[in-house]
């Protein structure tokens, strides 16, 4: 089951940088879901990633940690 997403909610990504998720928007071609989120640093800036992998584990240095991490 798939880790629940919140809207408005601040991640934290594993190399440190925070961002605001801004919502959920479908892929015009694939109908995939993609997170739309902002940067918390520098100028900003709104990106775009799969939400599976948004929400999915990663292995750095032989420990798994969440891609991102919802901190509030």
């Amino acid at each position: 089951r798939m880790k629940e997403l919140k809207i408005g909610g601040i991640y934290r990504h594993y190399k440190g940088n925070r961002y605001k998720v801004v919502g959920v928007a479908k892929h015009s071609e694939t109908v995939e879901e993609m997170v739309v989120y902002e940067a918390l640093y520098g100028e900003g800036g709104l990106w775009v990633r799969n939400k599976e992998m948004f929400l999915e584990n990663v292995v750095i240095n032989g420990e798994t940690v969440e891609r991102f991490k919802f901190e509030e």
